[in-house]
C-alpha cells in the first residue's frame, strides 16, 4: 500500500487547527531551509517550539566550526575533522529542547526537517506521547514510517512545505486567534 497525503481542504483545516509546532531538526543558521521556514511560520503566528537532537556533539550539519578540507593537513589537522554542531539554547526566541519527550506541553503537531532515516524514531516518539499531526518537510519521504503513524490515527503530510502551504491556504492563525 502506498501512503497518500491528506487532500487539500483537509490539510487546509489542519493548518487552521493548529498552533504550535515541534520542529525537529530546527537549525539556528538563518540561511538552512529549517530556519527559513520556521521563521515564516512564526511570522504567520504560529508557536514554534525547537527540538534539536543531540549527538554527542558532533554532527556534519553544514553548521559546524571546522571542515577537514579548509585545515591544511601539513600544519598538523587531521584530516578526519567533522563539523561541530552548536549547542544553542534558544532558536527564533524559543527554548531548544534535545527531544520530544523532554518538551513541556504536547505540540499540536510535529514538523520534520531531519533525514528520513531518522523518521521511523520520531514517529515512535509522536505514537508514545499522544501526539496526533505529523508533517515532513518536502524532499522528507519515508513510507513506511508514514503508513504506521497513520495506522495509530496520526495525521500524516509528507514531503511538502509546511509554510508554502500555509500561504497558499491563507492561514494565520495569530489573527484567527485574535477574531
Amino acid at each position: 500500500m502506498t501512503f497518500s497525503n491528506p487532500e487539500p481542504e483537509q490539510i487546509r483545516r489542519l493548518l487552521h487547527s493548529v498552533h504550535s509546532i515541534a520542529m525537529v531538526g530546527l537549525s539556528p543558521n538563518q540561511s538552512r531551509p529549517s530556519f527559513r521556514v520556521a521563521s515564516g511560520l512564526q511570522s504567520l503566528g504560529y508557536r514554534i517550539i525547537p527540538v534539536r537532537p543531540r549527538h554527542g556533539g558532533a554532527e556534519p550539519s553544514g553548521a559546524g566550526v571546522a571542515a577537514a578540507h579548509l585545515l591544511p593537513q601539513s600544519a598538523g589537522f587531521a584530516s578526519n575533522v567533522t563539523e561541530v554542531r552548536p549547542m544553542v539554547a534558544e532558536v527564533l526566541g524559543e527554548k531548544v529542547f534535545p527531544d520530544l519527550e523532554s518538551l513541556p506541553e504536547l505540540p499540536d503537531i510535529v514538523d520534520v526537517f531531519r533525514a528520513a532515516k531518522h523518521v521511523p524514531a520520531i514517529v515512535e516518539s509522536c505514537i508514545k506521547l499522544g501526539i496526533k499531526n505529523l508533517w515532513l518537510q518536502e524532499g522528507i519521504i519515508h513510507e513506511e514510517a508514514a503508513q504506521r503513524a497513520g495506522g495509530a490515527g496520526i495525521t500524516v503530510v509528507m514531503d511538502r512545505c509546511m509554510w508554502r502551504d500555509a500561504v497558499k491556504f491563507g492561514v494565520h492563525p495569530r489573527r484567527e486567534q485574535a477574531s
